[in-house]
């Protein structure tokens, strides 16, 4: 089994002695092989290729694998013991000694020199394993025949018939360098761990991501940048981003050590949106951030969150081209539009209900520079008061009981970098108009419950059915409000002002109905066509639409005749004769009020519930002037 740490013993005593503490101290992580010198590091790449983290080893062998591997590697230091006790055996030695050694062993040495005061010491240090039997023989042809060193220079002493002390090392020596790889190998997985974090991030992020040093070599190059520039790792990392890369917008901006912020380039066959930051520390260049992404990506995301847009209905889906016109009128009225859609200025839309203010508020956002935004329409008159403010503004969490878990984003946010459309806007609250007013001015947000501010960029048309000029005369509109949302006015002419756009409106909406009904082909007679035009129309384009689509329904045959469509405006032109017919009698209120209660009877089938609903009255209130009714003849 492959250890995380193993020691390369130069001698066969240190050897004994460090399995001996491996299977003392139970180190599990720890393993024990030969080999000196040049052995020791071919010992150590085969510890490194069946995936030793840590290395050990002393003296010369540890010097020399320190070179040839990358991973770390502990020395067992020599301790003044160590040394004093390899000198025991020569103190009685009255002739010239020679001590050589890496300068690990010369330092050991150093410690206990004044202890061997009196002896003839000569200290050699040696710079590699080729200048050891050199130096043994220099020292031979000096006179001196004993030596004291590691196990090369005994080996080589020994051969040569002289005296020779190998310097050994004791166990504490050789524990605390097993106990310094284990915390070394602790920080090393901590680090490990920490840098495929790191990395993780890196990877992941929708960015491609280059990092250099200040020599312009690549240091960091993530899993996007590979998959963008269509070039591996292996073949970029420590290598100068010129070389590796070529000469392209990203080298160019990188090598100019200047801050780019979205800069949009082509490279090779893709176009880049680049964001270089310089790495300066003090005055001194340290490398370059480039982080870039692919503009096409961008676009398909765009496109996708514009799919789920859509499917939230916040997609303006009209423009003005779809818009039936023929009257000079509403031709001035939209090439006004039109003009409109160049400006971000707040947009007041008047006119009647029914002439189609939603509809030309969308043409005017799909012709702006936000047509890619949501157009977010909502209307003010259709919500209850209690619910308008948390559906503009949004809230957090626990704003209120009943509120969602999470919160909510408010309209104006889901706005951001479109439109929204505030339909009716007369009917929104007073207190409400003031936030509304802030919304307007600094362009920023508070939900409900919070305390913080969000920036929105947004841009707001409304429309109103009222005068709010003169809403504000009675109090019920804030001047200021009305000074910010009518910058640009855009008044709606009401159909029975622009009777020439009845017949193609009608004929358009005729084929429309039939098509979603799934109709037989017909068509508008004359006389049909005679009486739309005849016709007042009160509720605009959509009564029109009204009485279109209950002809199309209940037509059996190809052409529509007057009939078809009288049915839809009889009820209402029926009660408006009983009614003048009524009051040309010029009843008493008694007599008035007796009437409508019998027609309300009548109507409900003497429901005395939802009698009492209707008149406004409680139950008693209505006995009793039923009875007074009955009394009274």
């Amino acid at each position: 089994m492959a250890k995380d740490i193993v020691l390369i013993s130069p001698f066969e005593t240190l050897h004994e002695m460090a399995i001996r503490l491996v299977n003392e101290h139970n180190y599990e992580d720890i393993g024990v092989v030969s080999g000196d010198l040049s052995q020791g590091v071919i010992a150590a790449h085969e510890a490194v290729s069946k995936g030793a983290k840590i290395l050990i080893s002393r003296g010369g062998t540890y010097s020399k694998i320190c070179e040839a591997v990358d991973v770390p590697v502990v020395e067992i230091k020599l301790t003044a013991f160590d040394v004093f006790n390899s000198f025991k055996c020569i103190l009685h030695i009255n002739q010239p000694i020679a001590i050589i050694g890496y300068q690990n062993v010369i330092q050991g040495y150093d410690i206990i020199e004044e202890l061997l005061v009196g002896l003839d010491i000569i200290k050699l240090t040696l710079d590699d394993s080729q200048s050891v039997e050199k130096q043994i023989c220099q020292c031979m042809d000096s006179g001196i025949k004993v030596f004291v060193g590691d196990s090369i220079v005994n080996s080589i002493a020994m051969k040569h018939n002289c005296v020779s002390y190998l310097i050994e090392s004791g166990e504490e020596a050789i524990s605390n360098a097993m106990e310094e790889a284990i915390r070394v190998l602790h920080a090393t997985q901590i680090e490990r761990e920490r840098m495929q974090r790191f990395m993780a991030v890196i990877d992941n992020t929708s960015d491609g991501i280059i990092s250099t040093d200040k020599e312009s070599h690549i240091n960091v190059f993530n899993t996007n940048a590979e998959k963008i520039l269509d070039i591996t790792k292996k073949e970029v990392l420590g290598r100068p981003l010129l070389d590796a890369i070529g000469d392209n917008a990203l080298t160019r901006i990188a090598l100019s050590q200047q801050t780019k912020v979205d800069s949009i380039h082509s490279v090779d066959n893709a176009k880049l949106a680049i964001n270089h930051v310089p790495i300066v520390v003090g005055d001194e260049n340290m490398g370059s951030i480039i982080t870039f992404q692919d503009v096409t990506k961008i676009q398909n995301l765009e496109k996708k969150i514009r799919i789920k847009l859509s499917e939230k209905g916040f997609i303006a889906r009209y423009s003005f081209e779809d818009i039936i016109y023929k009257s000079a009128a509403m031709r001035r009225c939209i090439e006004r539009a039109k003009t409109y859609g160049n400006y971000d200025s707040s947009v007041l839309i008047s006119g009647p209900s029914g002439v189609g203010k939603e509809l030309l508020a969308q043409s005017i956002h799909n012709v702006s520079n936000r047509a890619s935004g949501p157009f977010v329409p909502i209307n003010c008159a259709a919500l209850p008061p209690s619910l308008i403010e948390s559906e503009l503004f949004g809230y957090v969490e626990g704003a209120f009981t009943g509120a969602k878990k999470g919160g909510k984003s408010g309209l104006f946010e889901l706005s951001h970098g479109g439109t929204i459309f505030l339909d009716e806007i007369s009917e929104l609250p007073l207190d409400l108009q003031g936030r509304l007013l802030r919304v307007i001015q600094e362009r920023e947000v508070m939900r409900i419950g919070d305390d913080c501010m969000i920036p929105v960029d947004v841009r707001i048309i409304c429309a109103s059915n009222r005068d709010l000029r003169d809403q504000v005369s009675k109090g019920k509109f804030r001047r200021d409000l009305l000074f910010r949302i009518n910058i640009l006015t855009l008044n709606v002419p009401p159909l029975d002002q622009r009777r020439e756009d009845i017949v193609p409106l009608a004929e358009y909406l005729v084929q429309d109905y039939r098509e979603k009904y799934d109709r037989p082909y017909m068509m508008l007679s004359k006389e049909a066509l005679a009486y739309l035009k005849g016709f007042q129309y009160e509720g605009n384009v959509r009564e029109l639409q009204g009485m279109i689509e209950r002809a199309v329904v209940i037509c059996e045959g190809e052409q529509i005749l007057v009939e078809h469509i009288e049915d839809v405006a009889a009820n209402l032109a029926t009660e408006a004769i009983v009614e003048q017919e009524l009051f040309m009698q010029e009843p008493t209120l008694k007599d008035l009020e007796k009437q409508y209660i019998e027609y309300v009877h009548n109507k409900y089938q003497g429901s005395a519930g939802n009698m009492c609903k209707v008149l406004g009255i409680d139950r008693s209130t209505l006995w009793r002037k039923r009875k007074n009714h009955l009394t009274s003849g």
